[in-house]
C-alpha cells in the first residue's frame, strides 16, 4: 500500500519519471501547469534533442490527463505566494504547489529547494 493517496508529479519528474512512485502513491497525476512548461521547451537547435523532447512530450499527453488549474488552486496560490518573500522567480513551483495543496496532493520533485518555505501548506517529497 502506498504512503500517500495522490502524487502530482513536479515538471522535474515528469521529464524524468523516478522509479517507485506505486510507494510513494496510489494515484500519480501531472498539472496542465507542468505540460504548458513541456511545451515552451520544445523548440532547441539540435534537431535530435527536438525530437526527444517532443516525445517526451507526446508520452506525457497520452500517459496523463492532465489536472487543470482553477479558481480553488488560485486561491491557494494567493495564500503560498503571501508565504514566500519573492514569489516571481518561482510562480510556476508555486502554481504546482498551489494545485497539490487544492488537490490534498504531496509533491513529488528532484528539486525539493523549489519548495522551500512551503512545509506548512504542502507535503514535498524529494526524489
Amino acid at each position: 500500500m502506498a504512503e500517500h493517496r495522490l502524487a502530482l508529479l513536479d515538471t522535474s519528474c515528469v521529464i524524468d519519471v523516478p522509479r517507485g512512485l506505486a510507494e510513494i502513491a496510489d494515484e500519480v497525476v501531472v498539472s496542465a501547469l507542468s505540460v504548458a512548461e513541456l511545451a515552451s521547451g520544445l523548440a532547441h537547435p539540435d534537431p535530435v534533442e527536438a525530437a526527444m523532447r517532443e516525445e517526451r512530450y507526446l508520452l506525457v499527453l497520452r500517459e496523463f490527463e492532465p489536472v487543470p488549474f482553477g479558481s480553488s488552486a488560485a486561491h491557494f496560490y494567493g495564500v503560498i505566494a503571501r508565504t514566500v518573500r519573492r514569489p516571481r522567480p518561482r510562480v510556476v513551483d508555486l502554481l504546482l504547489a498551489a494545485t497539490a495543496a487544492d488537490l490534498g496532493a504531496v509533491i513529488v520533485t528532484r528539486n525539493p529547494g523549489d519548495f522551500a518555505g512551503l512545509d506548512d501548506l504542502v507535503t514535498v517529497i524529494a526524489v
